[in-house]
């Protein structure tokens, strides 16, 4: 038995996502705001004396970390394209094959850099409004910004290696210690991307580069209007007769980071919900049929194994569960839409697959103790006749147990339930953009033998027969 430690994408977000990882600018870029200044100082990039003082706060404040954090980062890599040795060799490999375990396609590099270089220099609103010459990607306007900003693109290359190096001993320690590190894969890209300034004909976009059609889902559990995202729309139909290339090529380079993914949105595959880009509401949107397994096949035969889990959530008809299954991947249930209604509900444990992973509740969710506090009553009702005698102050861990009793071969469990949090603690709620996405656990939290989450949560996983050891 392997455990799994799930994390958020890592790629960058977008200037406008206000910090949301779904929102990415590059689909194989990731956020070098997360590279660590600790490590920096270890291969002699940073000197001690220049690192920050701690700060010990709940929410992240992106400007504020950015405006600290981005100089520091930018002088380490300075410094390393400066310098002679191993790790100056090792950027030069990387500069050549950004995937330093897998043979991939490097253009995804340049183009991000080129893209970074140019939306630095004019600071627009989307790529629509660059020049002609930038936006169309003609040679001799790309060689231009080559040359006038040579330092930044060199600069912009040395943060991606710095952050693959050190996920890198992420992972590599992850696996020692018998850790399978679950990315997460978003459906879409935002149009303010390098994905869609470098691959326009693969998206669907007019003749002047502008989205036709938007991405979005009808209404739902949490907006009544539906969720309009906003990002265009693939062209499946150029797509697969360049055999998925561009997807191929983004699974590659994920594998070089995550033992497994899950794919944000997974339905799309199957069938997407189509928004005309003037929109200001999802409603009016369409379902349009997606590239099925055609995709997929392409993948693996380009790819070879991939263990993917199939985000199912939402409006999921036959032709979605037909998908799914036929590339045996295995789909989600979380407990917390588990309640308001009867005992047909496949997120009802009783109703889990082995082949399924199941969380107290994903990014997307309230915490457990704040779901309760705002449950219905009757909810709250059926909540203790399926549970049983449960302490109502110790919600979370009742849910936990519930979710690691499942007969789903994965269980998941956000951290802010492992640690009892309420409501302040949640990370998004969908169909918003502000306070999102900025929680992260306490520094003063430490998880070792005297930790009693970390006991209690071990006897738990001992008692279902999900210990690892």
């Amino acid at each position: 038995m392997c455990h799994v430690k799930q994390v958020l994408p890592l790629v960058p977000p977008g200037k406008r996502a206000e910090g949301s990882p779904y929102a990415g600018q590059d689909a194989n870029c990731r956020n070098t705001l997360l590279i660590s200044l600790e490590e920096l100082v270890k291969d002699g990039l940073l000197m001690k004396h220049e690192l920050p003082g701690p700060i010990d706060a709940e929410r992240v404040d992106f400007s504020m970390a950015e405006k600290i954090k981005y100089p520091l980062i930018a002088k380490a890599a300075a410094r390393l394209i400066s310098s002679h040795g191993a790790l100056r060799s090792q950027l030069e490999q990387f500069q050549k094959d950004p995937n330093l375990t897998i043979t991939c396609s490097p253009g995804w590099l340049e183009d991000a850099a080129y893209f970074a270089a140019i939306d630095d220099t004019l600071n627009t609103f989307t790529w629509y409004d660059w020049p002609e010459p930038l936006k169309n990607r003609y040679l001799a306007a790309l060689e231009e910004i080559y040359q006038s900003r040579k330092d930044f693109i060199d600069i912009f290359i040395a943060k991606q290696f710095l952050f693959q190096r050190q996920w890198h001993k992420v992972r590599k320690y992850a696996q020692m210690k018998g850790i399978s590190i679950m990315g997460d894969m978003p459906i879409y890209v935002d149009y303010h991307s390098a994905d869609v300034w470098a691959n326009r004909k693969q998206f669907l976009l007019n003749g002047r580069g502008f989205p036709l059609l938007v991405s979005g889902v009808p209404p739902d559990a949490f907006s009544d209007t539906g969720q309009l995202w906003g990002s265009p729309l693939y062209d499946w139909t150029a797509m697969e007769k360049m055999k998925y290339s561009w997807w191929t090529h983004r699974m590659r380079r994920a594998q070089d980071l995550f033992d497994e993914f899950r794919i944000d949105h997974f339905r799309g595959f199957a069938g997407y919900w189509a928004v005309p880009a003037e929109a200001k509401i999802a409603t009016v949107g369409r379902w349009k049929v997606g590239p099925g397994k055609s995709l997929f096949d392409a993948m693996f035969q380009d790819v070879g194994k991939i263990k993917i889990i199939a985000e199912d959530l939402g409006v999921i008809t036959e032709d979605v569960v037909h998908l799914r299954k036929s590339i045996n991947a295995p789909g989600m249930a979380v407990l917390q839409f588990g309640f308001g209604s009867d005992a047909e509900n496949p997120h009802l444990p009783h109703n889990h697959e082995k082949n399924q992973v199941v969380y107290t509740g994903t990014h997307d969710n309230d915490t457990i103790r704040g779901w309760w506090e705002a449950l219905p009553k009757e909810e709250k009702s059926n909540v203790r006749k399926y549970l049983g005698n449960i302490d109502e102050s110790e919600i979370s861990w009742e849910m936990i147990s519930a979710a690691l009793s499942s007969v789903a071969h994965t269980t998941i469990i956000p951290m802010q339930d492992v640690l009892g949090l309420g409501n302040s603690a949640r990370m998004n709620i969908p169909a918003t953009q502000f306070g999102n996405w900025s929680w992260r656990v306490p520094s003063s939290i430490t998880f070792n033998s005297l930790n009693s989450e970390a006991n209690r949560l071990r006897d738990l996983l001992a008692t279902y027969g999900r210990l690892w050891s």
